[in-house]
């Protein structure tokens, strides 16, 4: 009960901040926000995977800060998105081969730059919507996430039976991962009908995105947690583990669903 306590007034207040920065009207407490959240990932899975020395960081601050006050309204962003979806492609084949090739610095340079670099900076961007900050498409984002997370583990821990990907996340089941989909499903429908920044099929469709790339992001960092013999990224957050444990499906997803935000600003 002290554990679950513990676990609900972290979320509480970790939930809070991220609100707090999305509505307080200021782009730059958001971007700050994200900034340092993404550090303190790029941080932990630099300590997962065992990359020697800091060259990802002063890499990581300089593409933030181009593409956070440079680039974010031109088409450079291809620049930057490409090899991120490249890479956490990669990682998915990675994962899903259970391969056992050995890492050199160079890829474990890039895996963090681009899947935990890269997936935080396109989770800052999201909300900048034709030259403008909308909070509420930010929010809805983060809204459909954690209704995710938070149905497949309530579902699977009434009704979970069959294993998911038992050897990456033993935890996780397939009717925690469809209780998580249909409620996610649910709650875009009725988001939609309260904010006017997407089309009720639109958010449908970004809710679908956001549970496979998110569930997807999940076991690729539980399966380098198990690779590495963690239970958790990090112990910033009490009750919860790292901040990577709290945000790594939305750091995969987050290219994912910049990109067909994108693609729905030429076909809308």
């Amino acid at each position: 009960m002290k554990e679950l306590f513990k676990r609900a007034i972290t979320g509480i207040i970790y939930i809070l901040l991220l609100l707090t920065a999305v509505f307080i009207r200021n782009k730059d407490a958001f971007d700050f926000l994200l900034l340092i959240f993404s550090l303190v990932c790029l941080y932990e899975f630099v300590r997962i995977i065992k990359l020697k020395g800091n060259y990802v960081y002063v890499a990581f601050l300089l593409i933030w800060w181009g593409f956070i006050y440079f680039l974010q309204k031109t088409l450079w962003f291809w620049i930057l998105l490409l090899p991120t979806l490249t890479v956490n492609l990669y990682l998915l084949y990675f994962m899903f081969s259970d391969s056992k090739a050995h890492l050199g610095n160079g890829t474990k340079f890039a895996l963090s730059l681009f899947y935990v670099g890269g997936g935080g900076i396109f989770l800052a961007l999201i909300p900048y919507k034709e030259a403008a900050f909308s909070e509420y498409l930010i929010f809805g984002v983060f809204l459909l996430a954690w209704v995710n997370d938070t149905f497949a583990y309530l579902v699977g821990k009434l009704l979970g039976k069959h294993k998911l990907y038992e050897k990456v996340s033993p935890n996780k089941t397939i009717e925690g991962a469809v209780g998580g989909f249909v409620f996610t499903l649910i709650t875009a429908y009725f988001f939609a009908s309260q904010t006017n920044e997407l089309s009720k099929v639109q958010w449908q469709i970004l809710a679908f995105i956001i549970v496979i790339f998110g569930g997807l992001g999940d076991l690729v960092e539980s399966y380098f947690k198990r690779k590495s013999k963690l239970k958790n990224s990090g112990t910033i957050l009490p009750g919860h583990g790292g901040m990577l444990d709290r945000f790594d499906s939305l750091i995969f997803a987050a290219p994912f669903v910049y990109l067909v935000i994108h693609l729905f600003g030429h076909v809308s």
